[in-house]
């Protein structure tokens, strides 16, 4: 009996980690992985800042489903087949152990996704799959008896029994012309998580200053985030915001990202409550300068820019202070405002919303509703979630279930 072959469009986290669990699972099936690039895994290589975000301690399906903004619903019968336990035990049985930071996302204690790349590579050799680089697939032709024919860069060809996309996500339309081709939907790919831009706006010499807890809302919309800030030589950065641009990737595309962000930089306060605290500096403190009281355990370099943006002299003492200039400092306090123009994303790192619809694959084994024998994995369905290591959860997962099922 002649091996299976099976053919893997895509050498990141999705692609390799399903090529592996096929080979373990099926000897006779011959892998072959397809990179359009020189470099595998390169996502797993720059996530988490070079440590490989790998997934997120987050045990509980139904609450894990709520970090995707597309795909909630179907990623609960997903997790249910292969969870974040899963995916832990995967990889400690394979010597890589991972550590749970305070906020829940996971690393290998390691600190160095090389750890990552190093297993999958390790685990992809020993299973004898083939790896080919700089091979960029142009077209997939469906054969009348339910194999492919692949035509790529070069004039080059590959037959395959079965079909497994792998690509990951791309903010490009055109990128996904040929599964159109191939009768299936694509939603429209946009960014989803990315930076606010503030172009020429002072706050950005504060470059490297992070506040634990802000409130970032944009105007006119029902977008709102509690989480941490951190301030860039370009905007804004941090949870909050990429939160933010995750559950807003739509509707901040649609407004061609030119709006106004709201941030209250002490969520815990009501407008009473702060002027209330404000006057009790004015009555407790009269003599003291309000530049030099640290307040709210706000970063220092922060409340000086306050007091400069609130048009308060260095000088000013608590007993000094107007009544018009109190309101103003509430309001930046409360409600600061600043104009977004524009988006940064980092191009290795970058996720998209958008994809095939999820409609016309059958989750219970990622095969295509459409096409026999075609499968998919990752994000270049239409699933994304937040940061945090839950889009790699997504990937390992999809992946994991398409192994099964080929």
């Amino acid at each position: 009996m002649n091996p299976k072959k099976v053919i893997v469009i895509g050498g990141g986290a999705g692609g390799f980690f399903f090529a592996i669990n096929c080979a373990q699972r099926h000897q006779n099936y011959n892998l072959t992985i397809l990179e359009k690039g020189s470099k595998l895994l390169s996502k797993v290589r720059v996530s988490g800042g070079g440590r490989c975000n790998v997934t997120h301690a987050c045990f509980e399906n139904s609450l894990l489903t709520k970090n995707y903004p597309r795909g909630e619903k179907e990623l609960q019968n997903v997790f249910s087949r292969f969870s974040v336990t899963d995916t832990i035990k995967w990889f400690e049985e394979r010597d890589v152990q991972l550590k749970t930071e305070t906020d829940g996302r996971m690393f290998p204690v390691t600190n160095n996704s090389e750890t990552i790349v190093n297993c999958l590579v390790k685990e992809a050799e020993n299973a004898g799959i083939q790896i080919k680089l700089n091979v960029s697939v142009e077209e997939i032709i469906k054969n009348s008896d339910k194999t492919f024919t692949l035509k790529a860069n070069g004039g080059a060809t590959f037959e395959c029994d079965a079909l497994m996309i792998a690509t990951g996500g791309n903010a490009k339309a055109t990128a996904y012309d040929w599964l159109k081709k191939l009768g299936h939907t694509i939603n429209k790919p946009v960014p989803s998580l990315f930076t606010f831009n503030v172009p020429n706006n002072p706050i950005t010499e504060l470059m490297g200053v992070t506040v634990p807890q802000v409130k970032v809302r944009i105007a006119g919309t029902k977008l709102e985030t509690i989480g941490s800030l951190l301030i860039t030589h370009w905007g804004f950065s941090g949870p909050a915001v990429l939160k933010t641009s995750a559950w807003g990737a739509r509707i901040l595309n649609e407004l061609n990202y030119d709006y106004s962000l709201l941030i209250s930089w002490l969520p815990k306060f009501t407008e009473e409550k702060l002027r209330i605290e404000l006057n009790i500096q004015r009555t407790e403190n009269p003599s003291k300068q309000i530049i030099n009281t640290h307040l709210f355990e706000l970063p220092k370099r922060l409340w000086e820019y306050f007091i400069k943006k609130a048009n308060i002299a260095e000088t000013t003492r608590w007993a000094d202070l107007s009544k018009k200039q109190l309101n103003v400092l509430t309001t930046i306090l409360i409600a600061d405002e600043y104009k977004v123009l524009g988006k940064t994303t980092y191009k290795d790192e970058f996720v998209t919303c958008g994809g095939v619809t999820l409609k016309e694959i059958d989750l219970t084994t990622m095969q295509s509703k459409l096409v026999p024998n075609l499968f998919f994995a990752g994000e270049v369905t239409d699933v994304d979630g937040i940061t945090g290591g839950f889009n790699f959860q997504n990937a390992w997962s999809t992946a994991w279930i398409a192994a099964c099922n080929i």
